[in-house]
């Protein structure tokens, strides 16, 4: 399959080319949350969540998910402590990213993404001539089930990259399945409901994001995650070696908005890049999503129609600065 051309933000500054257009996504202040990126952003305390304490039956185990459902039902993101995970090894993950994207360019488009996939090395998949790109280049790879891993897009450099991974998504089951099952709890329903709705061919996708300098700070002069509430965007305060979660669009359909999914983005300054690993938890593609039973009441209609998983419809609504949980409103 032919691979598209492209060159990658990285390369666009190496090369000392002016910025495109179609990489600059300028606020008119107008809209909800369309404030100019260039203003101070208040800071938001995210809820730190003991993992280990949330399926327990004890008092702190109560206490710890009466937090988890303010938190989600609030913010829709929490930041979790004691996930299994040691600080070396998710230190290890980052630091093998920063290696392979620093790797010469001709080692790195040796996994390029083929045109109409977005498994591989690269941009955006180009949708539209006036589509706004962001100022990222990435590796994208579905990490799980196994035979959904095309393993020639998971790079062979840096040593002990792929290894790593494997394991790398083997805790994050674990996480996923002890997260899942706690939401399921903060509501009252059965611990497995949310997992049996996702299915057991649910998706873990793992992307890989290097945000280069920005060469326009008078766009971007700020820098990190951010997240949008009530109109306003709030820079997200973070503590090191913990897992930031955010509910997605799926967990909004099934708790039928009790929990709402965020909306976020990242902004860049014109100092230093910025790695991050991201994994989405995605519905099995088979399975209709939608509201559970028990959430649903006189007092609490439904909200969304049943729908699936679709990547088109996702960024069809993604490009045109819509929602794609607007797709299954009711």
């Amino acid at each position: 399959m032919e691979k598209p051309k492209f060159k990658t933000v990285q390369e666009l500054l190496a090369a000392g080319e002016k910025l495109p257009e179609r990489y600059l996504c300028t606020p008119t202040g107008d809209g909800e949350g369309d404030q100019p990126f260039n203003v101070s952003m208040p800071e938001m305390e995210i809820m730190v969540i003991d993992l280990s304490l949330l399926l327990s039956s004890s008092d702190d185990g109560r206490e710890e998910l009466s937090k988890l459902h303010s938190a989600i039902s609030t913010w829709g993101v929490v930041q979790v402590m004691n996930h299994g995970i040691s600080e070396a090894f998710l230190d290890k993950i980052l630091e093998l990213t920063r290696q392979f994207f620093v790797l010469p360019t001709e080692e790195k488009h040796k996994y390029a993404r083929e045109i109409s996939s977005f498994q591989g090395f690269g941009n955006d998949m180009i949708l539209s001539d006036d589509q706004v790109l962001d100022w990222v280049d990435r590796l994208y790879l579905i990490t799980y089930p196994e035979d959904q891993r095309q393993l020639k897009f998971w790079p062979k450099i840096p040593s002990g990259f792929r290894e790593t991974l494997l394991e790398y998504t083997m805790k994050q089951q674990l996480v996923v399945e002890k997260f899942f099952k706690a939401l399921a709890r903060s509501l009252g329903l059965e611990d497995n409901c949310f997992l049996e709705m996702h299915g057991e061919n649910a998706t873990l996708e793992t992307r890989f994001n290097m945000y280069p300098p920005c060469p326009r700070p008078d766009k971007k002069n700020v820098d990190g995650l951010q997240f949008l509430k009530d109109g306003k965007w709030y820079k997200a305060s973070i503590l090191p070696h913990t897992i930031l979660i955010n509910v997605g669009d799926t967990m909004e359909v099934m708790s039928n908005g009790i929990y709402k999914s965020p909306v976020h983005r990242v902004v860049l300054n014109n100092e230093k890049a910025r790695i991050s690993v991201v994994t989405f938890c995605d519905a099995d593609e088979d399975k209709e999503i939608q509201p559970v039973t028990e959430l649903v009441s006189e007092a609490r209609p439904r909200l969304y129609k049943a729908v699936k998983k679709s990547e088109k419809n996702f960024f069809n609504y993604y490009q045109q600065g819509r929602r794609p949980i607007e797709a299954a409103f009711l």
